[in-house]
């Protein structure tokens, strides 16, 4: 006999599928919500499960504070640890300045701790450093968004528009694998008569179901966008009317792509002409397409020009601003949109304003009730934070992240978070980072608390409280009210989450992610479908005004397809940004021969610090592997399951070989969700791109070995 279930949702990646959980003899149920459009019932097994990290068996529940006399880790009083993360940060910020404080958050908080934590750095420490890990998930997506459309949310159209186009080209993603509810809608893109280019160096259980799959060299995107784009120019099939109305900038673009004719791009690639021009022609053949990215194009060190070369392929052929056709990002965190939006990052501030903009300033200085001039300006991106760790900063505050295993080179990240003075960790479980930290402390988990999340459609959604939390665990809200008080700031980190939302509201008015006109309420309201952002409401200065309503009391509807009318740019055009190709930062040598490229698989998720919690989950998927081509494991002499070594410039791992031809012979592939000796990211590269800083997971220069495992 269940209890009356409550509607929530998955706490994992951004699809934020609707679920609904109940009392059941077992503990804690999922219930199905068919009702929910995104996922429509449909959950993966990672979603399934989720109530398992629920368990006291395998989360924390008490904080922990590392002993004087042991070194270790020892159950302590609230009190105790918070007063104990307080001494450490003010003692810091009192010998070394504000900046020697660093502040780390996730892309799976809620938009109000995310928003919250971006306040607690600029006014309780008044630090200018502070990133989160959503940094390594669609920041270059981001930059190039905003670059060419002024605006940057990851789908500017509701994944229900997917089946309904003519063509769709997915690069670099396998949603197969990483949100398995989504596939749903390209095989309805298929259904319909529209067609599915597949753009990965593998051919994945998501590249099976394309009509044309390439399998280019990794770190080569760029360049076949730009030969896609060239032989659209060479056949005539740009829209010129579309080019001449709504965007700027072709003339420059044009003569870069140019240069890129479809035989260089087959050297460079590995893509025959052939499939070239069969892509070219099916894109251009429809009445409208698409194309969305994930993070391979994303996460290398040139992500912003490759995703960039991608839009302009868009705005040539007339296939954005328009129904059911344009670019979008397929967002991989679980609120890896609302999370930058509102603070997080290191130079935004709340509403995706700018911290270097005075009028951005001067707005959220005047909700927060401080002095503009006192909020520091824009910090270090996320690597470079933790790179600089026991160095210019020696304290760091770190929330629902887990870098010793998801950060690039994590060796020398491990390495760095050991040599700071101070470190103090905000979890659920503990993750290998937690085992490092000075102060843990246990916070609520999604069923436990009430917030808000923006999925990947730009569809903000409430999360609703299902259960309590065990005793000794409290919520991130509470970590950040009990450290500002210790620090002097008795007021303005309040503890209810709807509290913090109607502020966000209030700081986010006018903004480009204004969700001013969103409330709990509504959200509360109907089925609940969530809202769309931009969604403004009057701008109201009043804490206690409902700036729900629009003028004249008309409710704002949200905006579920961005761009239609004008594009978010000064003049309303979309911008042509001029890209050319060239290397990734660490092309394959005499030494190291190989590509490397990362991933996930199904039954894991990011760092694995939950799901490696989860059985069913671990049968699935039990630790890492090196998957490889059977000339390439010929070569080495290896077989199916014996232990290979993966070796690059900063480390090396060790993982049992998957052998498979639906990989490149010149390229390996290893999930990045387990630590130890099989830690992908021991091996990877954080060159960075010199726009949006993003770290190049999806391509480094290794050799293999065999090898044993210990």
């Amino acid at each position: 006999m269940h209890t009356e279930a409550t509607p929530t949702h998955c706490p994992y990646c951004a699809l934020q599928c609707g679920m609904s959980l109940a009392g059941g003899p077992g503990g804690v149920e999922v219930v199905q919500r068919p009702g929910f459009p995104v996922n429509r019932g449909a959950l993966c097994g990672k979603g399934r499960t989720a109530p398992a990290v629920l368990s006291s068996r395998v989360r924390l529940t008490e904080p922990l504070v590392r002993s004087h006399a042991t070194g270790r880790l020892e159950p302590a009083t609230w009190e105790e640890a918070v007063a104990r993360v307080a001494e450490g940060l003010s003692r810091t910020r009192g010998e070394h300045g504000a900046d020697a404080c660093g502040v780390f958050g996730g892309g799976g908080l809620t938009n109000e701790k995310a928003y919250a934590l971006g306040k607690f750095a600029r006014v309780a420490l008044g630090t200018s450093q502070i990133d989160y890990n959503g940094r390594f998930c669609m920041s270059s997506a981001a930059a190039a968004g905003q670059r060419a459309f002024g605006l940057d949310r990851g789908l500017p159209f509701p994944l229900e528009d997917i089946p309904r186009t003519g063509c769709v080209i997915l690069v670099g993603s396998n949603l197969a694998e990483t949100m398995p509810p989504a596939l749903r809608y390209l095989t309805e893109l298929k259904e319909n008569g529209g067609k599915l280019i597949v753009v990965d160096p593998r051919r994945t259980r998501t590249a099976e179901q394309a009509d044309l799959h390439l399998a280019p060299r990794p770190g080569t995107d760029l360049a076949l966008a730009l030969g896609l784009l060239h032989l659209v120019v060479a056949e005539g099939r740009t829209d010129e009317a579309f080019i001449e109305e709504r965007t700027s900038g072709w003339g420059e673009a044009r003569a870069g792509v140019m240069a890129h004719w479809p035989e260089y791009v087959e050297r460079i690639s590995g893509v025959p002409v052939p499939q070239l021009r069969d892509a070219m022609r099916m894109f251009c053949d429809a009445e409208t397409a698409m194309v969305l990215t994930a993070r391979g194009p994303e996460q290398q060190s040139k992500g912003t020009d490759t995703v960039g070369a991608w839009i302009n392929l868009c705005l040539a052929t007339g296939n954005a601003g328009r129904p059911l056709s344009g670019y979008g990002c397929l967002t991989g965190q679980g609120n890896g949109q609302g999370g930058r939006e509102h603070g997080q990052k290191a130079d935004q501030l709340p509403g995706y304003r700018k911290l270097t903009d005075p009028a951005a300033r001067a707005h959220v200085a005047r909700v927060w009730g401080v002095d503009p001039d006192s909020l520091p300006g824009p910090g270090r991106s996320a690597y470079e934070l933790l790179d600089a760790l026991g160095g210019d900063i020696k304290a760091l505050l770190l929330m629902g992240s887990n870098p010793v295993v998801s950060a690039p080179r994590a060796a020398h990240v491990e390495e760095r978070l050991r040599s700071l003075d101070f470190l103090a960790v905000a979890d659920v479980v503990l993750s290998e980072t937690a085992r490092l930290a000075d102060v843990v402390l246990p916070v609520t988990q999604w069923a436990e608390e009430t917030g808000t999340v923006t999925n990947l459609e730009g569809r903000v959604l409430l999360r609703r409280r299902a259960l309590s939390a065990p005793a000794g665990v409290r919520s991130d809200l509470d970590v950040l009210h009990g450290l500002a008080a210790h620090l002097g700031h008795e007021k303005g980190f309040p503890t209810d989450p709807e509290e913090v939302f109607d502020e966000l509201r209030r700081a986010s008015a006018g903004g480009a992610a204004d969700y001013s006109g969103i409330s709990y309420a509504r959200l509360r309201e109907g089925d609940g479908e969530g809202v769309f952002w931009p969604c403004p409401g009057d701008e109201v200065a009043d804490a206690g005004a409902d700036v729900g309503a629009g003028a004249a009391g008309v409710v704002h509807p949200g905006t579920p397809r961005l761009f239609l009318d004008r594009f978010a740019t000064e003049d309303g055009r979309a911008r042509f940004v001029p890209v050319v190709h060239r290397d990734a930062g660490e092309e394959p040598d005499a030494e190291y021969p190989v590509l490397l490229t990362t991933g996930r698989v199904l039954a894991q998720y990011q760092s694995g610090a939950q799901t490696r919690r989860v059985d069913e989950l671990n049968s699935a998927a039990p630790g890492p592997f090196v998957e490889l081509h059977p000339r390439l494991a010929a070569r080495l002499e290896v077989g199916e399951g014996e232990p290979v070594s993966v070796v690059s410039r900063r480390g090396r791992a060790v993982a049992p070989a998957r052998i498979t031809s639906a990989i490149r012979a010149d390229t390996v592939f290893m999930p990045f969700h387990w630590p130890g000796e099989g830690r992908a990211n021991s091996l990877t590269n954080p060159a960075l791109d010199p726009v949006s800083r993003m770290p190049e997971f999806k391509v480094c220069a290794v050799r293999l070995e065999r090898a044993q495992l210990t």
